[in-house]
């Protein structure tokens, strides 16, 4: 039996049945991380206690005490706190860092028996669309080592798509967990913004940020989903709302005639690789015959949504990113001779490129003679998006999109011009100006043999409509 193929749920009933171990699958995800992580660097850290932290889980097992995910690794990206494992977020400035405290995910998913397998490569604080800028190197593309996995949770991605975890975690603030699922050819959920914790997660824009699940398959996301949920007291910004068991609403019946998708306009124009759009055509004319509703919609301000989120999202960064300047934690400038130096030696040696450029342009953007100019005119223009949506959820029920314009591109194809990899995210960063749950299902392989993925939108909190409906369209077409 290949370990490493299994999803999630299949790895579950196994365990249940007792015909795997703990320490046998934990064992074959190490083995698969120590071979192909030289090639792919999808991760930074490896917990090197995971083998004595499963045959614990084998002992509940056996005392009729284990969890629903007992024995099962998942991989974690680097910006998520960890009390045994460094948080780094792939920058010099945090090199070696140990949190003092699990962030709220880790310690459900450690409640509910999984076990850390290690923690994932990405861009330097998720600054990124290709998980090229990290201080541990890029990550590579397990269906191309010649091109990037999508970012700025690269290294989650890869690790599910190369077998080397059968679930992972990582962060979205603009798209960087549903553009590198794209890129990687697995299922990535953005869900809406405060139905996940952030407390734990290290800080990017905070009004954007959201955890959320990588794995093999829509069951598996809906699983991870699931445990992860609900409201935190520990962060002010999640909402004290019922968690469905997203497990058990995929598999309700989908009433179709009831359902109507919306194809918006602005996302099919210019600029879309042709192969996306024929396989998303192709997916739209399965539906439209199986007897969904069809419309096409406008979301008239999509165009400013790239602005609008470097706008807001760089303010943001700039803010949060204050915290690192060498005096508390973290990396130390050892050439200063007084504090100002200290300061400015530790962030200017500690930071890379693009983390420099974020805070240069958030701190920009928020200075007083530019503020009303940029920061405040994006704010007004980030409720004219959420306008749109609102309005558009008013006569459909979803929204199908393209995740990205174009299949994974090559290595330093973009790194040199910052304009054209921002634009990586172009269909992406609007869920996250929203607020709204966005996942990226697989729908096909390009003739270059990479994977095409297909985004769909719904309203806030209602990712379990939004999984069953994904799941529908897993079982019924993507397979075929």
């Amino acid at each position: 039996m290949d370990l490493n193929s299994l999803t999630l749920c299949q790895a579950r009933e196994l365990l249940k049945r007792r015909e795997i171990s703990p320490v046998e699958l934990v064992s074959s995800y190490l083995d698969a991380i120590n071979k192909k992580n030289k090639l792919l660097n999808a991760f930074i850290s490896i917990n090197e206690n995971a083998i004595e932290q499963a045959k614990k889980s084998e002992q509940r097992y056996k005392d009729n005490q284990a969890g629903e995910l007992e024995g099962i690794p998942i991989a974690i990206k680097d910006n998520i706190c960890t009390i045994d494992l460094p948080t780094t977020c792939a920058s010099k400035i945090l090199a070696g860092y140990k949190s003092p405290f699990n962030a709220t995910v880790v310690e459900k998913l450690l409640s509910a028996g999984a076990i850390i397998s290690g923690k994932t490569n990405m861009d330097e604080f998720a600054f990124g669309s290709s998980t090229e800028n990290s201080a541990f190197g890029p990550v590579l593309n397990p269906y191309d080592p010649e091109r990037v996995p999508g970012g700025s949770s690269g290294g989650s991605a890869v690790a599910v798509a190369a077998g080397m975890s059968p679930a992972a975690l990582g962060s979205d603030t603009g798209g960087s967990i549903r553009q590198p699922a794209s890129f990687c050819g697995v299922v990535g959920l953005k869900p809406s913004y405060g139905r996940v914790s952030r407390y734990g997660l290290v800080a990017f824009g905070s009004s954007l940020d959201q955890i959320g699940p990588f794995a093999k398959n829509v069951r598996d996301v809906s699983i991870i989903l699931k445990l992860i949920a609900g409201y935190d007291q520990h962060d002010s910004t999640s909402c004290n709302i019922d968690v469905p068991d997203y497990e058990k609403e995929i598999d309700n019946p989908i009433n179709k005639k009831d359902i109507t998708i919306g194809l918006p306009k602005e996302y099919f124009e210019q600029g879309l690789a042709k192969e996306i759009k024929d396989r998303i055509d192709a997916v739209v004319e399965y539906l439209a015959k199986d007897g969904f509703n069809i419309e096409t919609i406008s979301l008239p301000h999509t165009k400013y949504g790239i602005p609008t989120y470097y706008i807001i999202g760089t303010a943001e960064a700039s803010t949060n990113l204050a915290r690192f300047d060498g005096v508390k934690f973290g990396y130390r400038s050892k050439n200063s001779s007084n504090i100002f130096d200290l300061y400015v030696n530790s962030r200017g040696e500690g930071f890379g490129q693009e983390a420099k450029r974020r805070i240069i342009l958030g701190t920009f953007v928020l200075s007083a003679g530019y503020y009303e100019a940029y920061y405040l005119k994006a704010q007004k223009v980030r409720a004219l998006i959420m306008k749109d949506f609102d309005n558009a959820f008013k006569s459909v029920d979803f929204i199908i999109t393209p995740t990205t314009p174009e299949t994974a591109f090559k290595l330093g194809e973009k790194s040199l011009n910052p304009l054209t990899m921002y634009l990586s995210d172009i269909f992406t960063v609007n869920a996250n100006l929203a607020g709204i749950p966005g996942i990226n299902l697989p729908i096909g392989i390009s003739s270059d043999k990479l994977p095409i993925g297909m985004q769909i939108l719904a309203p806030a909190f209602k990712e379990q409509d939004l999984l069953r409906f994904a799941y529908y369209i897993e079982q019924n077409i993507t397979k075929e």
